[in-house]
């Protein structure tokens, strides 16, 4: 079992509800990353549905979450023969943390055409890129970041003003990504925001919807996540994400706020 397995382990203790615990390593500032929370309920959800795949997962971020136990409790609300749909509350001491809406499937029953308006980005390969500068956040502990565009962000404190940052994204263990781990490496890139304004506060999210597309292949995944439109310190992220097979594995979409530092 790897780190990330372990780490995001829940214990089921009744027809619906499970246990799972927050661990060192994966926070931003104090805060648990909220792909990696969202993972916790993914495997909850994996635990009671029919199928066992996401296909896409939206979680509303009511309060932080704090290291140490989290209970959730699923609701099954539905679904068919190719598709089933549930409900994860995530509760920390009493209090509503992680409202999660899902659908699960049988990614490998998938069967129609495929189109891309979009072409995969051609990068330098994962051992030809540097590791990202942001070392001093707790998340880089478990997960790898390797950037191909945006890195003086954090090397040399320069924006270029893109709204993007491409590069390539591990675990920091070595293991392979799953459709769980996907959950998680969706929120795993610093927000894009960055490139327009530096490193200058705080970007919670709100929202997060991840819809997957496939299993990975092994290997790092490549990714791309960019931001267009910032309205009164409201912005979104959206994020693409291939294999190292180059398939398109996931997309993802997050509605975030920044929160510039006072002087």
């Amino acid at each position: 079992m790897s780190q990330f397995e372990r780490e995001t382990a829940v214990e089921q203790v009744d027809d619906n509800r499970f246990l799972g615990e927050l661990h060192e390593g994966w926070r931003i500032g104090a805060v648990p990353n909220g792909g990696y929370v969202l993972a916790l309920a993914g495997r909850a959800l994996r635990a009671v549905l029919p199928h066992k795949d996401p296909l896409t997962v939206s979680a509303f971020y009511l309060t932080p979450t704090l290291l140490g136990p989290i209970e959730c409790r699923v609701e099954i609300l539905g679904g068919g023969r190719s598709t089933s749909f549930a409900e994860v509350k995530m509760y920390q001491e009493g209090q509503l943390k992680v409202k999660v809406t899902a659908a699960y499937t049988d990614l490998d029953k998938l069967h129609g055409e495929t189109w891309s308006a979009n072409d995969r980005p051609h990068y330098p390969a994962w051992d030809e890129c540097a590791p990202a500068g942001d070392k001093g956040i707790e998340f880089r502990q478990r997960a790898e970041i390797r950037m191909v565009s945006g890195q003086e962000v954090f090397s040399e404190r320069k924006t270029n003003g893109s709204g993007e940052f491409c590069g390539w994204v591990s675990h920091r263990d070595g293991s392979d990504p799953d459709v769980i781990a996907l959950l998680m490496f969706a929120d795993a890139f610093p927000p894009p925001i960055f490139t327009v304004f530096g490193l200058v506060g705080w970007v919670p999210t709100v929202e997060l919807t991840v819809q997957v597309r496939a299993h990975p292949a092994p290997g790092p995944l490549q990714v791309r996540l960019s931001s267009r439109h910032m309205t009164q310190g409201v912005i979104e992220e959206d994020g693409e994400y291939w294999d190292s097979a180059g398939q398109l594995v996931a997309l993802s979409r997050q509605t975030a706020k920044l929160r510039i530092k006072k002087r």
